[in-house]
């Protein structure tokens, strides 16, 4: 929640020093086809080098100053999501779940690449180009461009608190590497650096005080989706309940639910292929987290197994096929205001087969080259 509210913060204080303008300027598609791909690209590549939900968060923003029509933006925002979490299921800091195996000392950064890295990418590639056929990305966007905005002029600070708060939030896995303390406190470090700039750095000039508070850290904090927030305290506290409460027993021990629910799994089911495939689907229910931490807990392969390897990607993709699967997804959810039941028709089915298509690969790859 701290994390979530630290990069929506810095990603409102850069919106309001207009400097998402910048990077609008170098997306010249206009076609639909190609933005999807430019976007979809974008988010894949961001999501390796600062976590899937800051990404989600920072592309959101963007798009807004791209797309004028919601019915539009919903679907892209969707696919972005998709797109996050594919890349940021192979990189050590693209997602909570792939950083508690590093952590954990389950992977390497170069194991976790080698294996997951090809899956991924079909992962993502194979819903996008499935999208390409679709009504809503056939024909011309309707771009921001082309409606007068008085408000989109370029101020004097927005090159300099865009340039501060990207890399105030890519140094967030810097400063959990160098201190060990977790990431939601070093995005509370960044935002606390962005907010000192916004302070001293001048959108106009000769602005008065009365003016300067439309740039302030306090407007930003206001323009939260906090509504958004709440629903992932929600998340985690009903996810929290199915690990505390006593559900059955396990080798003599209570269990909570979670746990007997992917033991009895592993149990009943002789395949860690497919055991695995299903802890994946059932990440889009549940939160992705506690489901790899439950794993950690359970196995015992020494590190870069490719049961490791396997885990990352399925917990990391499965959650896209529903909106609630994600942090990412609940960003977006909260942000463009997409309806659980519409994604469910929309996208899930999108999510689902470039999910399965990413397993098949990563099996393919493990039983023909690496066994």
């Amino acid at each position: 929640m701290f994390f979530l509210i630290g990069a929506m913060t810095i990603v409102e204080i850069i919106d309001l020093h207009r400097g998402f303008g910048i990077i609008k300027k170098f997306i010249k598609a206009k076609n639909k086809k190609h933005l999807l791909w430019t976007l979809g690209s974008l988010a894949f590549i961001l999501s390796v080098v600062i976590d899937n939900l800051t990404t989600i968060i920072i592309l959101i923003a963007l798009l807004r100053k791209i797309l004028v029509r919601r019915k539009y933006r919903i679907w892209y925002a969707s696919m972005m999501v998709i797109a996050a979490n594919a890349g940021g299921a192979w990189s050590p800091i693209g997602d909570v779940t792939t950083t508690m195996l590093w952590i954990g000392d389950k992977v390497t950064s170069l194991g976790l690449t080698e294996y997951v890295v090809i899956p991924s990418i079909v992962c993502f590639v194979v819903p996008f180009f499935i999208a390409t056929k679709l009504k809503p990305f056939r024909g011309y966007a309707m771009r921001k461009e082309m409606i007068i905005d008085k408000d989109a002029e370029r101020l004097l600070s927005s090159k300099t608190m865009l340039i501060v708060g990207l890399s105030s939030i890519a140094f967030v896995p810097i400063f959990k590497a160098i201190t060990g303390l977790p990431p939601y406190l070093g995005m509370m470090f960044s935002l606390a650096i962005v907010w000192l700039v916004s302070e001293y750095v001048k959108p106009e000039k000769n602005i008065s005080q009365k003016d300067k508070f439309r740039y302030s850290t306090h407007k930003a904090l206001s323009k939260i989706e906090f509504s958004s927030i709440l629903f992932f305290l929600g998340i985690l506290l009903a996810v929290g309940a199915l690990e505390t409460v006593v559900f059955g027993e396990i080798d003599g021990n209570l269990v909570g639910t979670l746990r007997y629910a992917t033991e009895s799994l592993s149990n009943a089911i002789p395949s860690m292929n497919i055991v695995i495939i299903l802890l994946g689907l059932m990440s889009s229910i549940i939160d992705n987290v506690p489901l790899v931490a439950r794993s950690m807990g359970m196995y015992n392969f020494p590190i870069d197994n490719p049961i490791w390897h396997f885990i990352a990607y399925s917990a990391g993709n499965g959650g896209s096929i529903l909106i609630i699967g994600s942090a990412a997804g609940v960003a977006a959810m909260g942000m463009e205001k997409i309806d659980f039941i519409w994604y469910f028709k929309k996208v899930s089915w999108l999510a689902f087969l470039g999910f399965i298509a990413g397993c098949g690969v990563f099996i393919f790859i493990e039983t023909f080259f690496y066994s």
